[in-house]
């Protein structure tokens, strides 16, 4: 493979449960084209890395926290144009199109809409919601695309955040050009939702996105969502 255009950063944090199935959606369409690679950002203490090793992947370990891996991540790559995928979601089979059409447009960052794996009607309406460009619909489960230049130039994610890192990128994009939606979906693990409920889940993620707004402290919002869940 010659100088890639795409380049895919994976975050994972134990994820030894999902990688193996999110690697084999990735690479079923990538290793059809010859123009991405692939870097898987490991941290934690499962068998993600060990899975991952099996796969034509890049591996990579990183210290603990979804900002901090996925710049390093992105430091192991050299595609011009950078996609940011969460371990337990998988892309629509036309997303290296989706991206790069969108990108050859000059839509230099943006993200997919997003489905759950899960077909209840309360799962499906969080993801109806995901076409909307409101901050609260926002979420990193939805995959992040974004030109190296710009990524660059806004200076990546912010290591020192532990949640709302994917919201605090954006805010930095759109200060710089706009964001897009794209029409396509990504499908994103619903196991969160199953282990603390779907109302009360959504209830606490609105309740750490109003946080964020009003500028309380990590920590505060970190110590919120970990008493608020399994």
């Amino acid at each position: 493979m010659g100088q890639p255009e795409l380049s895919i950063v994976i975050p994972a944090w134990n994820e030894e449960a999902c990688i193996g199935r999110t690697l084999e959606s990735v690479l079923a369409v990538t290793e059809q084209r010859g123009d991405a690679e692939i870097v898987v950002s490991v941290s934690g203490d499962d068998r993600t890395a060990e899975i991952a090793s099996g796969f034509p992947v890049t591996v990579c370990r990183s210290e603990k926290g979804r900002a901090t891996q996925m710049n390093a991540g992105a430091s192991m790559t050299s595609g011009t144009v950078l996609y940011f995928l969460h371990a337990d979601t998988t892309p629509p089979s036309s997303f290296c199109d989706d991206i790069l059409n969108a990108v050859h447009n000059g839509r230099t960052a943006g993200c997919f809409q997003m489905d759950f794996d899960d077909p209840h009607w309360i799962m499906q309406l969080y993801g109806w919601f995901t076409q909307f460009p409101l901050p609260i619909c926002r979420g990193g489960d939805q995959s992040l695309f974004i030109t190296r230049e710009l990524f660059m130039k806004i200076g990546g994610f912010n290591p020192s955040m532990q949640v709302m890192e994917d919201i605090e990128i954006i805010e930095k994009i759109q200060r710089h050009t706009e964001f897009h939606i794209l029409n396509s979906r990504v499908t994103t693990s619903s196991r969160r939702y199953h282990d603390n409920g779907m109302l009360q889940l959504q209830a606490v993620f609105g309740t750490i996105h109003l946080m964020y707004a009003l500028g309380v402290s990590q920590e505060e919002i970190i110590r919120f969502y970990r008493n608020s869940t399994a």
